[in-house]
């Protein structure tokens, strides 16, 4: 006899990094946290380079679906790059002492030869400013008035950003 110990969820439209992204979400018992399987959608404090999507798409993944997910979800990314993501956060919001810690955190984690997983989906609405784009002093600290075009243009800027 088999037991399901996990439900196992796909979000097969995650339209963003890539066509046909598939992000994983399981859930266990009432009692233990879910988490998502992001891939190459959302990274700490980051999101994937747009190869065959849009910002538009990439906003609905990040600010519509995973940001809906309940927020103790654990989230696990398909890269390490949280150090350098969260340097270009602090240069976006050099204000927030979430980015602070959390930069500080990865960078201990990083010389203890330690990972930076799990985040959080709280985690990321407060640290990443990809999901963050529809705070007000968000799109004016990118001279943009919509969401979608802050996003687009945060994007833009950490493709070119040398850190």
């Amino acid at each position: 006899m088999f037991t399901s110990l996990v439900n196992i969820s796909y979000f097969c439209d995650l339209l963003s990094h890539t066509q046909g992204h598939i992000s994983y979400y399981v859930t266990g018992k009432e009692d233990e946290q879910p988490a998502v399987f992001t891939g190459d959608t959302l990274f700490i404090a980051s999101c994937g380079k747009f190869f065959e999507e849009t910002a538009e798409q990439m906003y609905q993944s990040l600010n519509v679906t995973l940001a809906s997910l309940p927020k103790s979800t654990r989230v696990y990314r398909g890269h390490e790059y949280s150090v350098n993501n969260l340097q270009f956060a602090v240069t976006l919001e050099p204000d927030n002492l979430r980015i602070q810690k959390k930069l500080a955190w990865a960078r201990n984690q990083w010389q203890a030869g330690q990972a930076t997983i799990p985040s959080t989906i709280e985690d990321e609405l407060e640290t990443n400013p990809f999901m963050r784009v529809d705070l007000p002093e968000i799109q004016e600290r990118v001279g943009c008035k919509s969401p979608v075009k802050a996003l687009g243009e945060i994007r833009k800027q950490k493709d070119n950003w040398r850190g």
